[in-house]
């Protein structure tokens, strides 16, 4: 093989390594939903976080930007544009948020990068739990109409887990604005296996070229 087809194999095995790795990589966070009764809904905590299997899953990327007045779940989800959705219960997406009998209940979990003395500003109705690195941040979890919030990390700098939890209880609107510093997961084995193969790939055509 010549110098030039060499370099072009090692260049297409490396752009595909990279693109592999930046899809598996992307800075979002998981989120699940439940419709729980009503009177759940009135505290947005993680000790109510359902034990069963979530009724819609999906992702999202930060900043987040839920809004909607008596609104679907399915537009709900849109307004913020969440992606990779998917309904364990069926009818899930086209119910409403809240009817004044059954609420939801949501969960976000991802990864952020945080300084001491860094503050969220968070506009919402109803309540939220937001937990950083095991540190509570302080939101009020009881309902409230549409309001703005602000708290202040305390805790040490890096890049910890974090744990959102929002209720929608008592009637629209539905409102979760905050912009979260997300970071990258770490990438999936897939991703490494097809880098190291394509390293591979280029490794055996430049010894079969030697010999």
């Amino acid at each position: 093989m010549q110098p030039a087809s060499l370099k072009k194999l090692a260049f297409a095995a490396a752009l595909c390594a990279a693109g592999a790795g930046s899809a598996q990589a992307a800075n979002t966070a998981h989120g699940k939903l439940w419709h729980v009764p009503e009177a759940v809904t009135f505290s947005a905590v993680p000790a109510n976080v359902p034990l069963t299997a979530a009724d819609v899953e999906f992702d999202v990327l930060s900043p987040f930007n839920f809004n909607g007045s008596t609104t679907t779940v399915g537009n709900w989800l849109a307004s913020s544009a969440a992606f990779n959705i998917a309904e364990a219960t069926a009818g899930t997406l086209a119910s409403l948020m809240d009817d004044g009998t059954v609420g939801t209940l949501l969960e976000f979990q991802g990864q952020v990068t945080v300084t001491n003395g860094m503050q969220f500003t968070v506009t919402h109705d109803d309540g939220l739990t937001l937990i950083i690195g095991g540190l509570d941040l302080g939101f009020s979890p009881g309902p409230t109409g549409p309001t703005q919030s602000i708290a202040t990390y305390n805790g040490p700098s890096g890049t910890f887990a974090f744990q959102l939890v929002y209720a929608e209880c008592c009637g629209g609107p539905a409102v979760l604005q905050v912009d979260l510093p997300f970071v990258a997961g770490v990438p999936e084995p897939e991703t490494y296996a097809l880098m190291f193969g394509g390293l591979g790939l280029v490794g055996f055509m430049a010894r079969r070229r030697r010999a």
